[in-house]
């Protein structure tokens, strides 16, 4: 046996365990005190077409290994950053407990692993999953407020109630906006043929949300969104990969053409969380059985793994 590197070994990304990032895995949760805590929720009984999300959170977790050459951080030329350097702490707790074919029991038990995260002051960041996972995730927030939710999508997921369903992936940002916590939402990247009836928009103009697609945030651009958002309230990140493209994303229950590109969504969040606070982010629907060559995965991973570098780096979190 040959030992590489520092301590243990050269931990090539595609040796040993996948966790995010190859993060140390943290089974003792009591024991939770890291900046950035990663939760999967592999649920996925709320969608209304392809399924597969469930898988979401392990090939997620695989992709992400792809960065993870362990060289003390990530160095970005352009912005003349290490980030995710060793000062940053970013641990993975597993998996919430999923109980198949129930809905309300694996919600609950999603909604409880955040809250313990936010107790012991990390930021939660949940690897989805479909976009329902997104319902319990914010009511995790209770007494936290006031949030602006920034949603990027192709669909407005504004459903009040469908074939009695109120709790599927349709619904999930009306379920948010009737929060007491949740100040306002930010709906971005909604267009073409949609999940959501006329009578969805018009319910969310109501309750104070403001929709944008593709093409309208191209026209206002980077800076101008920026400025569009609420300044004066924490943020929270919703992020449905059919958001993009699926000339990026094709591994996806519900792809819709005309999506972001990276760099647009990058840009907007990291902008967004240079200026305040980011208390929560969530992942969703990618569904790896329909993702040829992994790349909805990996743009899943370089997504999330920028971000967060870049909320560390803003000190804005715990």
């Amino acid at each position: 046996m040959t030992h590489g590197q520092d301590k243990g070994g050269i931990n090539l990304p595609f040796t040993g365990i996948a966790t995010f990032g190859k993060s140390p895995y943290l089974a003792d949760w009591e024991a939770l005190d890291a900046d950035v805590a990663i939760l999967g929720a592999p649920f996925d009984f709320g969608t209304q077409f392809r399924a597969g999300a469930r898988f979401g959170p392990r090939s997620i977790r695989e992709a992400s290994t792809l960065f993870s050459f362990g060289h003390g951080g990530a160095y970005d030329h352009e912005d003349d950053v290490t980030y995710l350097g060793p000062e940053t702490s970013i641990v993975d707790l597993g998996d919430a407990d999923i109980i198949h074919t129930d809905t309300d029991g694996s919600h609950a038990n999603i909604e409880a692993a955040v809250r313990f995260i936010l107790s012991k002051g990390a930021l939660p960041v949940v690897l989805g999953g479909d976009h329902s996972v997104h319902i319990p995730c914010i009511r995790a927030y209770e007494g936290r407020g006031p949030i602006h939710v920034v949603q990027i999508d192709a669909h407005l997921d504004f459903v009040d109630e469908r074939h009695g369903v109120r709790h599927g992936h349709g619904n999930a940002l009306r379920r948010a906006a009737e929060q007491d916590h949740v100040s306002g939402i930010s709906q971005l990247g909604i267009r073409n043929v949609s999940s959501t009836a006329k009578e969805g928009y018009e319910a969310a103009r109501a309750m104070g949300t403001d929709i944008l697609s593709v093409r309208q945030v191209r026209a206002i651009g980077v800076e101008g969104m920026i400025k569009r958002i609420p300044a004066d309230v924490d943020l929270y990140f919703t992020i449905d990969i059919d958001g993009f493209d699926p000339s990026i994303a094709p591994g996806t229950g519900t792809p819709s053409h005309g999506g972001f590109l990276y760099y647009e969504v990058l840009e907007l969040l990291a902008g967004l969380a240079a200026r305040q606070r980011v208390v929560g982010i969530d992942l969703v629907e990618v569904a790896p059985d329909h993702d040829a060559g992994d790349v909805t995965s990996v743009l899943a991973a370089q997504l999330l793994l920028n971000l967060i570098g870049r909320v560390l780096h803003a000190g804005h979190a715990r």
